[in-house]
């Protein structure tokens, strides 16, 4: 998930992951971190920290961790929350869950912002090509997508 960030953009994400983002950050801050720097601390009693591998291994842990919580600290002061996609006219927005039929096979995406996005569990960026031709669009209409293999055409059957 390490992306570039740009501290002034804002990160859309759902109430889920929000809450997963917190939960992970308060378990690094509040188990992950401590341990670590335990670990830090009996390598670094050992004595001859050149040749001691315990010790490169936590420090290189500590840093991987500390790098992390400044990441998610930056991450949940930019977080927008999606507010509830319920609206009259079903167009798709962030937080939309979209039945799309494309070559004969249904498939069920949801449109998040990209710090939630997972391909592999049906959750698409906004900011992907599909995510990008989607927004806006209604039931009925279609989205075309440039692919290697050439051009999709995905027909929107449903908006929730």
């Amino acid at each position: 998930m390490s992306q570039v960030m740009d501290k002034s953009k804002k990160i859309y994400l759902t109430k889920e992951g929000l809450a997963a983002l917190k939960r992970e950050y308060d378990d690094l801050v509040s188990k992950k971190r401590p341990d670590v720097l335990t670990r830090v601390t009996q390598a670094r009693n050992m004595g001859d920290l050149s040749e001691n591998a315990e010790y490169v291994s936590a420090r290189e842990e500590l840093t991987f961790i500390d790098g992390r919580i400044d990441e998610l600290e930056i991450l949940l002061k930019q977080a927008e929350v999606i507010r509830d996609t319920k609206t009259s006219n079903h167009a798709v927005k962030l937080g939309s869950t979209v039945t799309l039929i494309v070559g004969g096979n249904k498939e069920v995406f949801t449109v998040v912002g990209e710090w939630e996005a997972d391909p592999m569990n049906k959750k698409i960026s906004h900011q992907s090509p599909l995510g990008k031709v989607l927004m806006g669009k209604k039931v009925g209409e279609k989205a075309e997508v440039e692919a290697p293999a050439g051009k999709l055409i995905y027909h929107i059957t449903e908006v929730k």
